[in-house]
C-alpha cells in the first residue's frame, strides 16, 4: 500500500512538473511602444502576411495566445500586446476605460508601421477591441470577440445580476488589501467558476499568470480594468448608435456565454457570425486551443464576404412574393449549405445564402423514403413543414422513439449545434428553413456523411 501510495504521488509530481506556462513563440521580437494616452504597452510580434492583432482578457496576459500566435504565424504578421496595467506593460493611475485603452492599441498599430488588421480579442479584450473597432472602423477588415459582454450591451444589466460576475464590482484599496499575498486563491475562484473542465487551466498556467498579477501594483490595474466599467457602458451605448459593418465573429464556450455571445455583438453590428465551441467553459485558448484556432483560422482566411445593398432606388430590392408553383426547384437534387447533404434533396435558396453572414431562407423537397442521420448546423434555425409528413427528432442518433410526426403547417427549430435526424415516409416532404448564415452541417458520426466520397446519395 505504501508503494502504491509512493507511485500515485511521484507520478502527480511528473504530470505537474511536465506542464510549462504558456509562452508566445521564442521568435517573436519585443518592443515596448509609449501610447500618447499616457501608457508604455509591451508587445510582441513575429510572422510575416496580413496583420492580426490579438488582445487578451483579465486573469491572463499575451501569452495565453500561444496557440493561436504559434499556428497564424506560418502566414500572418502577429501583433501581441499586454494591455496597460497588465503584464510587461505600464501600470499608471487611470485610462483603463475601453476607449483609451482602444487608442494604445491603435498607438502599437502604428508604431509598428501597419494600419488595417484582422482584431482577435477574449474576455476584457474583447470590451476592448469593441472600441477599437467603433473608433476606427475602416482599420478593422474583420474582427473576432470570444466569451465576454460589452458593458452597456444588452442584456448588460441581466448580467450583473449574476452573482457569478461578483469580481466586476471587487475593486478599491480594500480589495487590494484583501488578495495582497492571497492572489492565487482569488484567481483560483475566477478560473475554476467559468471553467468547462476543472483542470483548465493547468498548474503551471495558472501559477504563472498568478506572478504577474502579483507585481507591485499589479492588481491595483486589475481591478482598475473593472471600476471603469461604468464609463465603458457609457461611451459603448454612443458607439452602437453605429453599427459596426465589418465581418464579426461571435464565439462562446457552450459551458459559458455560447450563442448569447452573438446575441450581444448583433446589437452592435450588422455582419456577426456565431460559434459555439462545445464542451467548453470561458477559458478556450487553454480548454479547446486546437479547434478554437481552427475556427478561427478559418474566419480570418474566408473568402472576401460581399454587403448587399438593402435596397434600390425605388425601394423594392429584395421584395419577394411567391406563390408555391413559382419555386424553382432545380430538376435534380442539390443538397448545399444548410441542407443534410443528402444527394436526392432538392434546395432552392428563396433569401440571402446560407454560405453568407446575414439572414437567409431555403427551402428543401426531401424525397420519400428518405433517412437523415444525426447531424447539426452552427446556426441557429427555424423551419415550418410546407406540404408532407415531415418526422424529427433530436439527439446524437438516430431513434426511431424519438421521431414526432410533423404534418403542413408545423414549425420546429434547429438550436446551434443541437443534434437532429428525420425521415419521409411514404411521401415526399417539403420544408422551409430561415437561418442566420453562414451555416454548415456536421454529421455525429463522419462515415455516415453522405457528402463524404464514395458514400452514396
Amino acid at each position: 500500500m505504501t508503494l502504491r501510495c509512493l507511485a500515485v504521488a511521484l507520478f502527480a509530481v511528473t504530470t505537474v512538473s511536465s506542464q510549462t506556462p504558456p509562452s508566445l513563440p521564442a521568435s517573436f521580437q519585443q518592443r515596448t511602444i509609449h501610447s500618447p494616452e499616457g501608457a508604455d504597452i509591451f508587445v510582441r510580434s513575429g510572422g510575416s502576411g496580413p496583420i492580426v492583432v490579438l488582445i487578451h482578457g483579465y486573469a491572463e496576459n499575451s501569452d495565453s495566445w500561444a496557440p493561436l500566435a504559434a499556428d497564424l504565424m506560418k502566414d500572418h504578421t502577429v501583433v501581441v500586446p499586454d494591455l496597460r496595467g497588465i503584464g510587461r506593460s505600464s501600470k499608471p493611475a487611470d485610462g483603463y476605460d475601453k476607449k483609451t485603452q482602444a487608442k494604445d492599441m491603435r498607438a502599437v498599430v502604428v508604431s509598428l508601421g501597419y494600419d488595417k488588421t484582422f482584431v482577435v480579442a477574449h474576455d476584457i479584450g474583447n470590451m476592448v477591441a469593441y472600441a477599437y473597432a467603433a473608433t476606427y472602423p475602416d482599420k478593422v477588415e474583420r474582427l473576432v470577440v470570444m466569451d465576454a459582454p460589452i458593458p452597456g450591451i444588452d442584456p448588460w444589466n441581466e448580467i450583473l445580476l449574476n452573482p457569478g460576475v461578483w469580481h466586476f464590482n471587487f475593486h478599491g484599496p480594500d480589495a487590494e488589501r484583501l488578495v495582497a499575498g492571497r492572489e492565487r486563491i482569488y484567481f483560483d475562484r475566477i478560473w475554476n467558476d467559468f471553467t468547462g473542465d476543472p483542470g483548465k487551466p493547468d498548474e503551471a498556467t495558472r501559477k504563472f499568470f498568478t506572478a504577474t498579477y502579483a507585481q507591485p501594483g499589479g492588481m491595483r490595474a486589475g481591478f482598475a480594468q473593472f471600476a471603469a466599467f461604468s464609463q465603458d457602458a457609457k461611451d459603448n451605448k454612443v458607439f452602437e448608435q453605429t453599427k459596426l459593418t465589418m465581418p464579426v465573429m461571435a464565439v462562446g464556450g457552450e459551458r459559458s456565454f455560447g450563442a448569447l455571445q452573438a446575441v450581444i455583438m448583433r446589437h452592435v453590428a450588422t455582419n456577426v457570425q456565431e460559434e459555439v465551441v462545445a464542451g467548453s467553459g470561458h477559458w478556450l485558448m487553454e480548454e479547446r486551443p486546437a479547434y478554437t484556432v481552427a475556427l478561427i483560422r478559418k474566419f480570418l482566411d474566408g473568402p472576401p464576404v460581399a454587403h448587399p445593398v438593402a435596397s434600390s432606388a425605388d425601394g423594392s430590392a429584395n421584395e419577394e412574393r411567391l406563390s408555391p408553383t413559382e419555386y424553382n426547384f432545380p430538376q435534380v437534387g442539390n443538397a448545399g449549405t444548410g441542407s443534410s447533404g443528402v444527394g436526392g434533396i432538392q434546395t432552392v435558396v428563396l433569401k440571402g445564402h446560407p454560405d453568407q453572414p446575414g439572414v437567409y431562407t431555403i427551402m428543401l423537397r426531401i424525397p420519400a423514403h428518405t433517412r437523415i442521420a444525426a447531424h447539426s448546423h452552427r446556426d441557429d434555425r427555424v423551419a415550418t413543414v410546407i406540404s408532407g409528413t415531415w418526422h424529427i427528432g433530436y439527439g446524437d442518433k438516430f431513434d426511431e422513439a424519438k421521431l414526432k410526426a410533423l404534418p403542413p403547417g408545423s414549425f420546429y427549430t434547429e438550436p446551434p449545434s443541437r443534434n437532429h435526424f428525420a425521415e419521409t415516409r411514404d411521401e415526399p416532404v417539403v420544408v422551409q428553413i430561415t437561418g442566420f448564415g453562414p451555416s454548415s452541417t456536421e454529421y455525429v458520426d463522419a462515415t455516415q456523411d453522405p457528402r463524404k466520397p464514395g458514400k452514396p446519395n
